[in-house]
């Protein structure tokens, strides 16, 4: 049977890991590293998709070029985007998707919705477990906000259906990082948890109660425009009228 791998699909940077030796072991690409950039880049040269630390790196010399915090539209209507607020932290094109009700982004002369954004990431993510592992993966559990409504997890997992993976659950942010608080506590007692999940481009705050390794959710906010990116932009934004 095919062993199940976790992905944890970030706004900035995703990762993947799988479970061995009876604990969860994060899995490195072929450069040794544990992160993956959440970016896809159009390479102007051949009109290939780049990903990763490629997509960056072009990126770096062709902002425009770029795809990235695209967790931010996955699974949303264009009816309730603020375009224009977008703008301030994309460089890209977003427009209503041809035939749907969600939307699409746009670099150069390619479309693409969030969900096939996403399945490029997802797609590269799979391909360094296998590498890891020495046989193909078909079967994952992928993480979202807390927050995220029925439509952005339904969205998540068609991503997850593109990248050629079955994605056996959708599971909580908070939720998986309480799992990891539980796996080494199994024999406390009672236990109520407050995580706050600061990333990149969200923070989620959940309220969860464990004992012996079960948990429930007793409550869970966040918000999907609050993360290391907004504060930087923050930081930069004061500089720039200060200098002003």
């Amino acid at each position: 049977m095919s062993e199940i791998i976790g992905i944890d699909l970030g706004t900035t940077n995703s990762g993947v890991a799988v479970w061995r030796d009876g604990k969860p072991q994060m899995i490195a690409d072929a450069d040794g590293y544990h992160l993956t950039p959440s970016v896809v880049a159009l390479d102007p040269d051949n009109g290939q998709w780049m990903v990763g630390r490629q997509a960056l790196r072009l990126q770096e010399h062709n902002p425009r070029a770029a795809i990235y915090s695209i967790k931010r539209l996955i699974g949303r209507r264009h009816e309730e985007l603020d375009v224009a607020s977008l703008h301030v932290h994309i460089l890209y094109e977003i427009e209503r998707a041809r035939g749907q009700r969600g939307v699409a982004v746009r670099v150069g002369d390619k479309a693409l919705t969030p969900q096939q954004v996403s399945a490029l990431i997802l797609r590269k993510l799979k391909a360094d477990a296998e590498a890891y592992l020495g046989h193909p993966v078909s079967q994952a559990v992928i993480t979202v906000p807390a927050y995220f409504h029925e439509s952005q997890r339904q969205a998540t997992r068609d991503a997850g259906r593109i990248a050629g993976l079955e994605v056996k659950r959708v599971l909580n942010e908070p939720t998986a990082a309480c799992l990891a608080f539980a796996y080494e506590r199994l024999h406390q007692e009672r236990h109520n948890v407050a995580v706050f999940d600061l990333g990149g481009g969200t923070f989620d705050v959940s309220l969860l109660e464990t004992q012996e390794g079960r948990l429930r959710v007793i409550d869970h906010d966040g918000d999907n425009f609050l993360g290391g990116r907004d504060m930087d932009r923050a930081v930069l934004d004061y500089v720039c009228q200060w200098l002003a």
